[in-house]
């Protein structure tokens, strides 16, 4: 009796850390579709509030992540390495960070996002973030390696072709006779903060590639 209850003390309560962890993907997949539609409005009073919802969201998310290092901290025993835990956590909050100061330089500099490159790196952050959710939501059982996989070698390939939409992007910026030298500056560190974001997702992607292999 005394060792089991001691051994209650150490476990991790109801899987605590798979909770979270879906938590947080719900959280920026929700983020990511709120950008969409973010670079599709013109409207600037539009344009703030969902702004405004972005923020609020990445402040509860953050939230979620405090619990996550809480937890880690409480338990003795967790479901996957520490240091994975501790990568993806980080990898994950800085993804909800990128998008929320994206959301708020577009509407800082009152430029108009509806740029096809805005557009279009948004669009494969949007399908990056569905990819995490949907790999972090196989964590729990790990009874579908193979979708797990899937998710993760989709999320390389959206990185790759962020990269492209990125280079594309800023040559079409610098070419253009249409900008003056602030709106270009304006857009490219839009461009360059999208371009971070993809990086992000791929580097949580690695987190999890890490936990796959040493717990599938």
């Amino acid at each position: 009796m005394f060792i089991d209850n001691i051994l209650k003390i150490f476990l991790p309560k109801d899987k605590i850390f798979y909770s979270l962890f879906e938590n947080v993907g719900q959280n920026i997949t929700w983020m990511s579709t709120q950008l969409k539609e973010l670079v599709y409005e013109t409207d600037k009073d539009k344009q703030m509030i969902i702004s405004v919802k972005i923020k609020d969201k990445e402040r509860e998310n953050y939230n979620v992540i405090h619990k996550i290092f809480v937890e880690l901290e409480r338990n003795f025993i967790t479901p996957f390495d520490r240091e994975d835990i501790y990568n993806l956590a980080q990898s994950l909050n800085k993804i909800a960070d990128l998008i929320q100061s994206t959301a708020k330089k577009i509407t800082f500099h009152k430029v108009n996002p509806n740029d096809i490159g805005i557009i279009k790196l948004t669009d494969l952050i949007f399908q990056s973030t569905e990819y995490i959710e949907i790999a972090i939501n196989e964590l729990r059982n790990m009874k579908d390696v193979s979708k797990i996989t899937e998710a993760l070698i989709k999320i390389k390939d959206l990185e790759e072709r962020s990269d492209e939409a990125f280079d594309t992007s800023i040559e079409k910026l610098y070419n253009s006779n249409d900008k003056n030298f602030i709106e270009i500056i304006k857009m490219r560190e839009i461009l360059q903060i999208l371009e971070k974001v993809s990086d992000k997702c791929e580097d949580a992607s690695k987190v999890i590639e890490s936990i796959l292999i040493k717990y599938a």
